[in-house]
């Protein structure tokens, strides 16, 4: 890999991260801009700091289609476990994406440095889970780019590119939530086939997803004290402006309790998607 481009700022190591298109650089950077900012070796902003992308840097592979166009597989193939790390190794390549746009996009917010530590924390992770997914895609003989792939989550980030409170509510609260409904019975499944290879990242990835929806849920809550808003009707409010799709259960409610995210929040939500 060619040498990582100088770091001066917080805001420019992140869109710098963002803009790569190369994912090893990508990810080094995330990481890298991540230890430095946690050693204070780091201003916030600098004039120099590149302009942030109305997308980020990708590879020419995967394709990216439609999410109802994509193939279901069964996880008792290996092809159907290719496809599901495949799909995960997108959602963790746009979760590297997303922690670093909500640093670089709001670093004029009146915030305090800890919501930036949390996030920096965030994309150093979800770097992580990107690798670990990527390297069993290699195990199996199959890599990131392979398969098509769909481009969901970005479209949540740009539709609340202007709204940081939108963003926790959509991109954190929603999305990143679903994974911990979710992610269970993925680990259970690749038990049951066999492959604990994978179902163990899976489990590095739930555990690790727990606490980023855990700091999506603090920061929620410190806006909406700062404008003296009820955390859980704002919330409903922001998803019914700004979430295009259904919320279904079942719901991991254990796991969001721990997260911060109460029933309070989502409850109610349910009948209003599905009808």
């Amino acid at each position: 890999m060619t040498p990582l481009p100088h770091i001066e700022s917080l805001r420019g190591g992140a869109t710098a991260a963002i803009l790569a298109a190369d994912l090893d650089m990508k990810t080094a950077l995330a990481q890298e801009t991540a230890r430095r900012w946690f050693a204070r070796t780091l201003s916030m902003r600098s004039p120099r700091d590149p302009a942030l992308p109305v997308r980020p840097g990708r590879p020419e592979k995967p394709e990216l289609i439609p999410p109802k166009h994509m193939e279901k597989r069964s996880l008792h193939t290996e092809k159907g476990r290719i496809a599901l790390l495949h799909a995960l190794a997108h959602i963790e390549l746009n979760a590297v994406d997303l922690a670093l746009d909500i640093v670089a996009r709001f670093t004029t917010e009146r915030v305090p440095h800890s919501f930036f530590d949390g996030w920096m924390q965030v994309a150093f992770e979800e770097a992580k889970h990107f690798r670990l997914v990527r390297d069993r895609l290699r195990d199996l003989g199959a890599d990131y780019g392979d398969l098509p792939a769909h481009d969901g989550l970005w479209q949540a980030a740009h539709d609340t590119r202007n709204d940081l409170t939108a963003r926790l509510a959509v991109v954190r609260l929603i999305l990143e939530a679903r994974g911990l409904d979710v992610t269970p019975t993925l680990q259970m499944k690749m038990r049951e086939t066999g492959d604990h290879e994978s179902a163990d990242i899976l489990d590095i990835i739930y555990n690790d997803e727990k606490g980023h929806v855990a700091v999506g849920a603090k920061w929620f809550r410190f806006l909406c004290a700062r404008e003296k808003k009820d955390p859980a009707a704002t919330f409903r409010e922001l998803v019914r402006t700004n979430f295009r799709g259904p919320l279904k259960p079942p719901f991991n409610d254990a796991a969001r309790a721990e997260a911060g995210l109460t029933p309070s929040f989502y409850r109610a939500l349910v009948s209003v998607s599905q009808s």
